[in-house]
């Protein structure tokens, strides 16, 4: 009795993990981003929240994130092995089949973008399949061609708020694109201070990264700067435009100003090879990195709280 019991915990916990294996494959917290900017940008275009659409676009959002998730981890699975930060994922490490990943991919995908299609509009269907084949087929491959990739990354990454919007409103309108080119200018500062932690891996790995090809980090930097502060500014637009009120223009230049702050500090201490200078680069990349995953949510709760 001792030892069935044990057999089936045992297999019970195999199960738990084959899961979890799964759902690591997925992406979870890039998914969940898009689904919470895809819900903020339904409920910003809505009149009357539809809780039906709503819901529809969470779930073909989710769909259609962790799909790509997926086969983007399908597609890189011999770099991932590569590198230090991705070796024990569920497809380097052997612990799920790449036949398998394929497979849970591609249905994730399909009905991701069958139930845009169907219960919102052609449009967001159309952006959503738009999303996936820009990620998958043009910003993947490119990463081992180009360094500005992360910039044709930015594209894809941004569509989900346009998925949200076109949704509610069955055509994309100025306040559609503010949120496209928030979440794009975003991405930058957010992406590039993790690949700056990462760049030994990336080059490991054979990417061509902007970071991994800057060895000083001063076109990083820049880079970081800019679209910190292109942020910043076009996140005020909203209220400019009578999208949002004065609560939300208020909180959203403290939280771009703070975000800039931390941008100029990495900027600070980028362009210089020495010693000293890299190790400040890599704890203020780090603060960075930290500070971005702390400024959306917080600048989309402003702008949910500000229309209630």
């Amino acid at each position: 009795m001792i030892n069935d019991a044990q057999a089936l915990l045992q297999e019970n916990a195999n199960v738990r993990s084959h899961i979890a294996d799964y759902v690591s494959l997925t992406k979870p917290e890039l998914t969940f981003l898009s689904v919470l900017t895809a819900l903020c940008g339904f409920y910003l275009a809505s009149d009357v929240l539809d809780l039906g659409s709503f819901v529809s676009v969470g779930i073909g959002t989710l769909l259609l994130g962790g799909g790509a998730g997926t086969l983007n981890q399908y597609i890189e699975r011999n770099y991932d092995g590569m590198m230090r930060r991705t070796e024990r994922r569920p497809l380097p490490s052997g612990r799920v089949k790449p036949v398998n990943a394929l497979r849970f991919g591609l249905v994730l995908s399909f009905m991701g973008i069958v139930i845009l299609f169907v219960f919102s509009n052609v449009l967001t269907g159309l952006l959503g399949l738009l999303t996936i084949a820009s990620y998958l087929l043009w910003y993947t491959p490119l990463k081992r061609i180009s360094p500005h990739s992360t910039l044709v990354g930015g594209i894809p990454g941004a569509l989900p708020p346009l998925i949200g919007w076109s949704a509610a409103s069955g055509t994309i309108t100025a306040g559609g694109w503010i949120l496209f080119f928030i979440l794009f200018f975003w991405q930058m500062p957010h992406f590039l201070s993790l690949a700056w932690m990462y760049r030994k891996d990336y080059a490991r790995a054979g990417y061509r990264m902007l970071t991994v090809l800057d060895p000083d980090g001063g076109t990083t930097s820049l880079h970081i700067l800019v679209h910190s502060v292109l942020l910043g500014g076009t996140s005020i637009l909203l209220t400019f435009l009578g999208l949002t009120g004065s609560m939300y223009g208020i909180g959203a230049m403290i939280l771009g100003v703070s975000f800039i702050g931390f941008s100029i500090l990495f900027r600070w201490f980028a362009g210089t090879n020495t010693t000293l200078a890299l190790t400040k680069t890599n704890q203020y990349s780090r603060y960075l990195f930290f500070a971005s995953l702390l400024y959306l949510p917080a600048l989309m709760f402003l702008m949910v709280v500000d229309k209630l």
